[in-house]
């Protein structure tokens, strides 16, 4: 079985505490929709400094739901262009820029 997550890969440009602000705020919108017991129990997520990026498991619906949220609250702090996605689930890979509106 291989982990699922999303890699969050940020540029110079990005400011980095807001990337962790936005990050913060993001798991405490999943408390807000499955509860502080499930999000301490099942969110799964680590941010790099110094290499610039961000891991959010994405094998169960509360990191997936990090991860959406995550994503809205950097295109409003750090920019769209700040950054790129990258989906890995073992199998596949998708990348998106930071496109809010990408299929």
């Amino acid at each position: 079985m291989s982990e699922e997550h999303f890699l969050f890969e940020f540029s110079r440009a990005a400011d980095m505490a807001k990337v962790e602000n936005a990050l913060l705020m993001a798991v405490v919108a999943a408390e807000g929709i499955h509860g502080r017991s499930r999000v301490s129990l099942e969110a799964r997520f680590n941010t790099s400094l110094a290499v610039r990026t961000c891991l959010v498991n994405a094998d169960n619906q509360v990191g997936i739901d990090i991860a959406k949220v995550f994503t809205e609250f950097l295109n409003l702090e750090v920019g769209e262009g700040a950054y790129k996605v990258t989906r890995r689930d073992g199998r596949t890979e998708r990348t998106d820029k930071g496109d809010r509106h990408a299929g």
